[in-house]
């Protein structure tokens, strides 16, 4: 005879596990921030000019697997909800990796003091960074919560994670096509 261990009452391990997903957020926000402010870029030329374009795309994408994903969850279709959220996930970890190349390849590209709409560049992009810091951890504690059965959980952070999540992938790719015009 075996006990069932309600979804609703946190399992052992989760105070851990949610733990470790905030140490290694607060990790890779402190890497960035060095890559980004104090590595200098190798300088690796043309070849790789590529890589901000790649990285709208993979946001472009991850923000489209997420609409798609609300919408299958609203419509019940838990399967093809997580295989969206997990396509969300793959697309946003690479851009990440690409973001990561281009920074250390490439250094910080600036938006020229001159050009037009740099008032509205300056806000969208701080409030694209600050919610990219909030939604990494939030991201990986809402994944915890799903893949581990804890349902519950997964939906009162869901909640929160999906929208924050989405604006820092749609203003990912807003911020590249004014950093690209500006600089045409």
């Amino acid at each position: 005879m075996s006990t069932v261990i309600p979804a609703s009452r946190p399992r052992s391990g989760a105070g851990s596990a949610i733990a470790a997903i905030f140490a290694v957020s607060a990790a890779a926000t402190l890497f960035l921030i060095w890559l980004i402010y104090i590595h200098p870029p190798s300088a690796a030329g043309p070849r790789y000019a590529f890589l901000p374009a790649m990285n709208a795309v993979f946001n472009g994408l991850a923000a489209t697997a997420l609409m798609i994903g609300y919408a299958l969850i609203r419509a019940h279709r838990i399967r093809a909800h997580r295989a969206a959220m997990i396509t969300a996930f793959v697309f946003s970890t690479l851009f990440l990796i690409g973001y990561i190349a281009h920074h250390a390849l490439h250094g910080d590209i600036r938006y020229p003091l001159d050009a037009a709409y740099r008032s509205v560049y300056l806000p969208l992009l701080a409030s694209h960074i600050v919610l990219a810091i909030v939604a990494l951890p939030m991201v990986l504690v809402t994944f915890f919560f799903s893949l581990s059965g804890r349902i519950p959980q997964h939906r009162k952070i869901a909640r929160f994670t999906f929208p924050i999540w989405l604006y820092v992938s749609v203003t990912g790719v807003i911020a590249y096509v004014m950093l690209r015009l500006a600089r045409a």
